[in-house]
């Protein structure tokens, strides 16, 4: 046990002190700190207990509340409490930096084909705070995320929390706004785009005209949120504009926490998706080298998230259609219709794969059935399948849609993830006799699963802002509605700080 004011006993015979309200699983935390330490006291120092409490400070640019990690008095009657309380504070922060604040698993899951090693990964937390007790700032620095792409948010958290903007100008909902449209929502319009910076504040002839320089001033928007730059301020763009300085600054911190959860993910080879900016990325030994578009789910029917690795090809696939899609959005159109079923080249299967007349199922109540849509140009996964294991029955694919990924965003599917140049990627993905084998079999047009030699790991996440290299902000929709929810948790976990 930690030796105290008290002369070095037995462990058993030395308690915490009264004043220190420690948790079980804080006991057993502090017993596997102080242990390897000697069961010293290692903040009995002025200069030791204000470079911590600096430290700390500067938890407020991760998006974290310093008001977590009190300190407690310094007083020298108090000074056995303020040695538990300054190791109570440096070893949550520790935890938050290196884990999150929050609970993943209960506010953003992600399913695991195999879990990563907590355990581990806590053990070497411990070791690095034991070895940075002296040195917490560098402590802290080594529990962030190591990611340039964590530590460019965190630099442009900073200069916003910084910050006292004034509220922005709301744009009423309305008719669509375009090039040409005159009246007062154009004039808020262009106050809101002078707020934030897109608009100089010269006069104009015209303030209720929506010229030129507005349209470039709402396609600039556009990009920033990862919208069509079409100038056209629809239902997408106006909650864009509308997104205020505080929501913005709020966004931030809601992704600094997601980055903080998914390290615990990352491999140095990734299938990487970010389902918020349906975009896929590979990365080979931690560097990005590839990335295109996909299609993923609409909010109704979301595409999950995951972690699992690739594993095998569906060539020329056929599509047994999802018993959800065959209720929702195939019966209608057969009960209207009995020729879509021809119209759609969809074959009436019973369950142990035998054709059946069509004309023979009652379409009001039909069941022990299936449909089906063999290989072909029309089928909706294309010509390939990217397939791995997961519980939702969702897999990666071509798709004959091509004309969506211009689209923005592209909230498409029923959950599965369409790729665009599905064919460059199997390219990185296979050697080059893997890669001839599959364009052979692929020719032939008959339905094959080949399974990869190798295969690699699949993350599907959802993160809502990115930061490139000169610091410019991509904020993409929120499609999902998943930051209110880590946001909530924020301010509630920052509230309980304040009692």
């Amino acid at each position: 046990m930690l030796m105290l004011s008290v002369p070095l006993v037995a462990a058993a015979e030395v308690p915490w002190p009264q004043c220190a309200a420690i948790s079980a699983q804080d006991d057993r935390a502090l017993q596997a700190f102080y242990h390897p330490l000697n069961d010293q006291p290692q903040w009995l120092q002025a200069g030791q207990r204000e470079r911590l409490a600096e430290a700390l400070a500067t938890l407020a640019d991760d998006g974290l509340n310093p008001d977590d990690y009190r300190l407690g008095s310094t007083a020298p009657q108090a000074l056995d409490c303020a040695e538990l309380t300054h190791s109570l504070a440096y070893w949550h922060a520790m935890q938050h930096l290196y884990f999150g604040r929050l609970p993943q698993e209960l506010l953003e899951p992600i399913w695991q084909r195999e879990p990563w090693d907590k355990p581990a990964a806590e053990a070497q937390l411990l070791r690095w705070a034991q070895a940075f007790v002296q040195k917490p700032a560098q402590g802290f620095a080594k529990a962030r995320p190591l990611s340039a792409q964590y530590a460019a948010l965190r630099r442009v958290y900073a200069a916003e929390r910084e910050q006292a903007y004034a509220a922005w100008p709301l744009v009423e909902p309305g008719a669509l706004l375009k090039l040409g449209s005159r009246g007062a929502r154009v004039t808020q319009l262009r106050e809101r785009l002078i707020a934030s910076g897109h608009l100089t504040a010269e006069p104009v002839a015209e303030a209720e005209l929506f010229d030129q320089t507005l349209a470039d001033a709402v396609r600039q928007v556009q990009r920033e949120h990862a919208l069509n730059p079409d100038a056209l301020v629809g239902s997408g763009t106006l909650q864009a504009l509308n997104l205020g300085p505080t929501q913005r600054r709020d966004q931030l911190r809601v992704n600094l926490e997601r980055l903080r959860w998914l390290r615990h993910f990352f491999e140095p080879d990734l299938l990487l998706i970010n389902v918020a900016a349906a975009e896929l990325h590979l990365y080979r030994d931690g560097q990005p080298v590839w990335h295109t578009r996909t299609q993923v789910g609409r909010a109704e029917r979301p595409t999950p998230l995951l972690k699992s690795r690739l594993s095998r090809l569906t060539l020329n696939p056929s599509w047994t259609i999802p018993p959800t899609i065959l209720k929702k959005d195939k019966l209608p159109k057969i009960r209207a219709d009995l020729a879509y079923l021809e119209q759609e080249n969809l074959l009436v299967l019973d369950f142990n794969g035998k054709q059946l007349d069509p004309t023979s199922i009652d379409w009001a109540r039909p069941g022990g059935i299936m449909l089906r849509q063999p290989p072909g140009p029309k089928n909706p996964l294309g010509h390939m399948a990217l397939r791995f294991a997961n519980p939702f029955s969702v897999y990666l694919h071509d798709t004959p849609s091509q004309n969506l990924f211009a689209k923005a965003p592209r909230t498409f599917s029923s959950g599965c993830v369409r790729i665009e140049a599905v064919d460059t990627l199997s390219s990185l993905l296979l050697s080059e006799a893997e890669l001839t084998r599959v364009q052979e079999l692929l020719a032939k047009g008959d339905t094959y699963e080949y399974r990869l030699a190798a295969g690699i790991p699949l993350l599907m996440a959802y993160w809502t802002v990115e930061v490139d290299g000169q610091g410019h902000v991509t904020r993409y929709p929120d499609s999902y509605g998943h930051d209110a929810k880590i946001l909530q948790a924020l301010l509630k976990a920052d509230a309980r700080s304040r009692i």
